[in-house]
């Protein structure tokens, strides 16, 4: 059985890189090098919190009906990408939209604080 395993998991890891599968930790999307693009890679952390701004804003999160905010605001979000972009930190924002649809929309740094292992995809 724990052959049956190891040899599953060595095959999941193979095919992760080319697959449409999601990684379950952020930094693992360097992985995926044949999704790597330069129009979407940034040097400068304000022109890549930029990208996912006007993403937010182009994917408004939905409203409650007791009027109150049902996520962090944009300032407090933007205001934290700034403080860990910086220093190799993955910014993921995830909410429901008004349509009720799930927006997920993520910024990847690298090299990356939590997977120093990793190289650039566009490297």
């Amino acid at each position: 059985m724990a052959i049956r395993v190891l040899q599953r998991y060595r095959e999941v890891s193979a095919e992760f890189p080319a697959s449409n599968l999601p990684p379950v930790m952020s930094g693992h999307w360097l992985m995926k090098r044949s999704q790597a693009s330069h129009e979407r890679s940034w040097a400068d952390p304000v022109a890549a919190l930029d990208w996912l701004t006007k993403l937010f804003l182009d994917n408004l999160p939905m409203e409650r009906e007791d009027g109150r905010p049902p996520y962090a605001g944009l300032d407090t979000k933007r205001d934290y990408a700034l403080d860990v972009l910086p220093v190799g930190v993955d910014v993921s924002w995830v909410y429901y939209n008004r349509s009720g649809s799930m927006v997920s929309l993520n910024v990847v740094c690298c090299p990356n604080r939590h997977h120093p292992d990793l190289t650039c995809p566009l490297a």
